[in-house]
Order: structure tokens, then sequence, then C-alpha cells
């Protein structure tokens, strides 16, 4: 009997609990932050949650050829690779991160774009589980059996630049910006140089910072609150950030509040804010 999950987030306890179910895929999707410039550590020394498959947002979920960093693949390019990860049709997919909630957001909100909805992201991600001192193991490079994963493409889930420029004069819809708010208000500079300062016009800052406590997100009723601050008549949702990332963060916590009717910008601001001739407020 498969596992169904009907919430977008679960705990390390329930993750714990089910660690066995065979129908169980468990997605360790970590990226460093654009922002840091640490050196990351050998990967021969990385640790993950026991049974954990790497989903290589960057080389293999995202398409290299593009101008922009992190722009989707296509439907059919997604679902021979997701296939390849050995995920089938009943399965029940948890992704975490490193960061606690970071890129694994990302991870969800892909695969709401491509129709699957059994997938939560794990509160508080890996620094939860280790706090909690569950099972870990070396990470290793599993070679899976080909899965029989479909893809029912959601295409009203993401959003383009001319679809973010006809929302910029309809007032049926929100933009709201994950990144902060010195790089909205361009008091902070932009992690890449080549991309100017400033924001979308018409769009409003919500730094995705704000729907986190201590790596976990917030309550479902203080979601609630954040995001109907920002839009209290239900209106529709486009979430940007930098590359696509954290405004996946927005996407989850909107869908925990109850927003049903939200997009991902995919370019974000990077490709805004370096695509010549569009409008930019400052």
């Amino acid at each position: 009997m498969s596992l169904i999950n009907n919430t977008p987030i679960v705990s390390v306890d329930w993750l714990q609990a089910n660690l066995e179910h065979k129908n169980l895929v468990i997605l360790d999707c970590t990226i460093p932050k654009v922002t840091d410039k640490s050196k990351t550590s050998n990967s021969n020394e990385k640790i993950q949650i026991k049974g954990t498959i790497f989903f290589d947002i960057k080389n293999t979920f995202s398409d290299v050829t593009a101008p922009f960093p992190n722009t989707i693949l296509s439907s059919k390019e997604f679902e021979e690779k997701v296939q390849a990860l050995g995920i089938n049709k009943d399965s029940i997919i948890v992704c975490y991160d490193d960061l606690g909630i970071y890129s694994s957001p990302r991870v969800w909100w892909m695969f709401q774009l491509m129709g699957f909805t059994n997938i939560a992201v794990l509160d508080g991600g890996f620094p939860m589980w280790l706090e909690n001192r569950f099972p870990t193991e070396k990470q290793k490079n599993n070679t899976p059996t080909k899965g029989d994963f479909k893809v029912d493409y959601q295409p009203e889930k993401v959003k383009f630049t001319e679809d973010v420029l006809k929302a910029i004069e309809d007032k049926e819809t929100i933009i709201a910006d994950a990144r902060s708010k010195g790089r909205f208000n361009c008091t902070e500079p932009e992690p890449r140089s080549d991309v100017k300062g400033g924001h979308i016009p018409n769009s409003v800052s919500l730094p995705f910072s704000k729907i986190i406590k201590k790596g976990h997100l917030k309550s479902e009723e203080e979601l609630r609150v954040i995001f109907n601050q920002i839009n209290p008549k239900k209106k529709a949702f486009i979430f940007s950030c930098g590359t696509g990332i954290t405004a996946s963060v927005l996407a989850l916590g909107a869908d925990i509040a109850g927003y049903k009717n939200y997009a991902v910008y995919d370019g974000s601001w990077t490709e805004w804010g370096s695509t010549a001739n569009l409008p930019i407020e400052k």
C-alpha cells in the first residue's frame, strides 16, 4: 500500500517513523547560497539521511544551456531524469537541504509544476535531523532501477518575463519578491555583478527569511497573517527572487497559508535585471 501525504511539509519525527516504507524516496536537494563564498566540504565526507538520493538542481535538473541559472527543464527531460532516480508514480517524496529551508522548496515546486503532489519538504531540514540524532550514512552514489514516474504538466505554476510584464498592470495579481529588502530597494549590491539593482515595478518586498524561524517554516497561522497582509483579497501571486530558488520558499509558505493561485517567475531578478528595456524601480 502506497504512503500518501496530504501536507506540503513534514516533521523529522514523521520521516523517522516512515523511514523504512517501500514507497518512500528521500531527496537531498542542497545547493550553496549564491551569497556564500565559503568553500564546501569534501563530498567524500558528506553525510546524509539514511537511504537518500542526491537531487542535483544545478547540473541535472536545470537547463545548463540556458542563459540564466536554475532554468526549468522541459517536461519530457524532467520525466526522464526523475525516472532515472528510480521514482515511481506511487512514490512519496520527502526533500530536504543542509540549510534547513532553502533549496528544498524549489524541488517541491518543480514537482508541483510537473503535476506530482505526493511530495513534502522536511521542516528544519538536515540540521533538525542531526539534532535529533536520527540515522545517517555517508553519501552514496546509488544506481536505482528506472522508475515509472509520469509528468502531468501544470503551466499555471510558472511564469516567464512576458507574463510578468503583463502582471505589472494587472490589478488582480500580486508580484512578491523574496530577496532581501536591501536588494529590493537597491541599497545592497546584487551578488551577480552583471545584474542591475532594483525591483520589478508594482512588486512588493517579502524576504523569504520573514517566513522562516530558526530553520523552520513559521506556523500555518503565522504564515496566513504574513501573506494576508500583502494579499488580503486572495489575488493571484507571482513569486520572484534572484534565480527562482527562494521564490519557491514563498510558494511553499503561500500554499500552507491556503493560497493555491500562485506561480514562480522562473528567470526571476537575474533575468529581469540583466535584460535590456525592462522597467525597473529603485
